[in-house]
């Protein structure tokens, strides 16, 4: 069985500037987030921004890899292997969290969609060759069982909505379904909700609640509960079918190209 080659374009060069509104200019940000303490590996922004809904009042949320000596590996005087930091910047919260290299590594190996969209998003805040070496591996940690870390995701969002009737959870919902459906169909891992809709079979008044969206982040839904309901377990069933067809593998076959990354990365330092 052939796996679907995941289209990888390995981040280079300088930042990519970010276009959603609210999100501060990336080199003022850049030396807040490098300058931590361990290397930094890569950073990258997740969230809404990463999505396609973000509001004028979202947090921007900074995701990446830090890497920690042999030292604090080895010894008895363990390293941090999450690193978390919170500030503001001209009124907007800036939350960054990253992992060591080896648990990033293994949180890819484990079905973990939501590190492989940090990893490859095109939001690049800082990178590294290594980074560049981590999204190339990519393709080999994907597996049809990642429908089903998109799945409960969706489960969860979906939870959340009937609670609150936000949103916000709302697009969630959908943003996961439609990436999971894509990427059991070509092996390509698109978070990005406005591109999915180009991509994917979706409700037709998804688009309005993106455009509602940005204008508070915890705006009510204002949808039809029922059809809203209907439309989701729709995705439900779409997702389930292109799991059982993808040609996607059982399980990851890029286990021994990360090790050995993670190795010789940690060597180096």
């Amino acid at each position: 069985m052939t796996t679907p080659a995941l289209p990888v374009t390995p981040p280079a060069g300088p930042a990519t500037p970010l276009t959603a509104a609210g999100v501060p200019d990336l080199t003022a940000v850049l030396a807040e987030v490098v300058d931590r303490g361990h290397p930094l590996l890569f950073a990258t922004v997740s969230g809404a921004h990463l999505y396609g809904f973000a509001s004028r009042d979202s947090d921007v949320d900074l995701r990446g890899v830090h890497l920690l000596p042999l030292r604090e590996v080895i010894g008895l005087r363990e390293g941090e292997h999450t690193q978390t930091r919170m500030w503001d910047r001209d009124g907007l919260e800036m939350d960054l969290v990253t992992h060591d290299v080896l648990k990033f590594a293994r949180l890819m190996l484990r079905r973990n969609g939501y590190v492989l969209e940090q990893l490859l998003s095109p939001l690049v805040v800082h990178t590294t060759p290594v980074h560049a070496e981590l999204a190339a591996l990519a393709p080999g940690v994907l597996t049809r069982d990642h429908a089903h870390h998109y799945r409960g995701f969706a489960r969860t969002q979906w939870r959340l909505f009937q609670k609150n009737g936000e949103l916000k959870p709302l697009l969630y919902t959908f943003r996961v379904l439609l990436t999971g459906i894509h990427l059991m169909r070509t092996g390509d891992l698109e978070a990005h909700l406005p591109t999915l809709l180009d991509l994917v079979d979706a409700p037709d008044y998804v688009p309005a609640l993106i455009e509602r969206k940005a204008e508070a982040e915890h705006g009510p839904a204002g949808v039809e509960p029922e059809r809203v309901e209907a439309d989701v377990l729709a995705l439900h069933g779409v997702l389930d079918e292109e799991q059982t067809r993808s040609s996607l593998p059982q399980r990851p076959t890029g286990y021994d190209a990360l090790h050995d990354l993670v190795v010789r990365t940690r060597a180096a330092a």
